[in-house]
């Protein structure tokens, strides 16, 4: 397992989306409206920039307060939210494929978010944007893997704040307040995502003896899936005439591209046809599990055959078309190779 490539940005996703909460916090002064800086790093190093310039006349300096900066505290496993590992997602790629993983396993991410102001007022302003949506925690949706197509709800709980006012020393030392909030996200983390084609056919074989390496195959069982619907969307003929809800036998205005046994649809419902003369119709009605049901005159009559068997996927409900077949050549099938090879 170890070894297999798998990286999805997950770790940097859930810390964008934990930065984009704080990006857009304004502080509003009598003639003045500014945004608040956000940066990731570490309070210590905005602190080390004031130091190296402490005259508070100096407006270059002045202007980096207030900010908000954020960084990650930790990473840590979280227990109480696993599921079962060996459950997979599925998700269609196309009719053919799917992309499987499997459940994605728990994480917390500690953040620490620290607010620098140079007064409590400034600070306070800021503080009371971001309160009161943690109550205590805000789901945050971030698309987490996106082959998936999955959004996930990324809890981010508020669990501590504190507070802390930089103030000793002689004028000429520049004042900080600083109130720093301690946040866990709880996002998940997934392994690799692998592409499996959809089974559309199963193949057996019976042999006349227990030795298969020696004896030949005598019979073979085939299904593939068979749709219960009209999937492409081709009429092949229109009704001449409505028909009831009971009505087994009716007229089409062109039939020769329907013969005795095939299924066809009308409306909602997919009827079986037993027998036909000329452009009338002898059918089965409610196949499929449908129901019968009128139907007005020159309704469209769709078929449905092999091509709307190829277009079945994944998730759809289908039938089974079943042959067997019957051999006397001396032959075993060769799953390798996919041929009928001689013995």
């Amino acid at each position: 397992m170890l070894g297999t490539y798998s990286y999805h940005e997950i770790f940097r996703k859930t810390i964008v989306a934990f930065g984009t909460l704080f990006n857009n916090i304004e502080l509003r002064r009598s003639t003045e409206v500014m945004k608040v800086p956000l940066a990731y790093g570490p309070k210590q190093k905005f602190l080390a920039r004031l130091d190296q310039v402490p005259d508070p006349t100096n407006k270059r300096v002045q202007i980096t307060l207030p900010r908000i900066s954020f960084e990650i505290a930790g990473i840590g496993y979280d227990p109480s939210r696993k599921v079962s590992p060996t459950q997979k997602i599925k998700i269609n790629k196309d009719v053919d494929e799917n992309y499987n993983t499997y459940m994605p396993v728990p994480y917390n991410l500690d953040f620490e978010l620290a607010i620098i102001s140079k007064n409590q007022e400034d600070g306070l302003q800021i503080l009371e944007q971001i309160l009161p949506v943690f109550q205590p925690h805000f789901n945050l949706p971030v698309k987490l893997l996106t082959q998936m197509k999955e959004v996930k709800d990324v809890p981010v709980v508020l669990q501590s704040i504190d507070y802390e006012d930089d103030y000793e020393g002689d004028f000429a030392t520049r004042r900080a307040v600083i109130y720093t909030l301690r946040f866990t996200a709880k996002t998940y983390l997934y392994g690799p995502v692998t592409e499996h084609k959809v089974v559309k056919k199963t193949q057996i074989d019976y042999y006349s003896s227990t030795n298969t390496t020696t004896a030949p195959r005598q019979v073979r069982y085939t299904t593939t899936p068979a749709a219960q619907v009209d999937k492409d969307g081709t009429v092949v003929t229109t009704l001449s005439a409505a028909i009831s809800k009971t009505q087994t036998v009716f007229d089409v205005a062109d039939a020769s591209t329907i013969s005795k046994w095939d299924d066809i649809y009308i409306g909602t419902e997919a009827m079986r046809v037993s027998s036909k003369t000329g452009n009338s119709l002898t059918v089965l009605r409610g196949r499929n599990g449908t129901t019968a049901a009128a139907a007005a005159g020159a309704v469209s009559v769709y078929k449905i055959d092999a091509v709307d068997d190829a277009l079945i996927g994944g998730e759809d409900d289908f039938g089974f078309n079943e042959t067997s077949s019957f051999f006397q050549d001396m032959k075993k099938y060769n799953p390798v190779s996919g041929a009928d090879e001689s013995i």
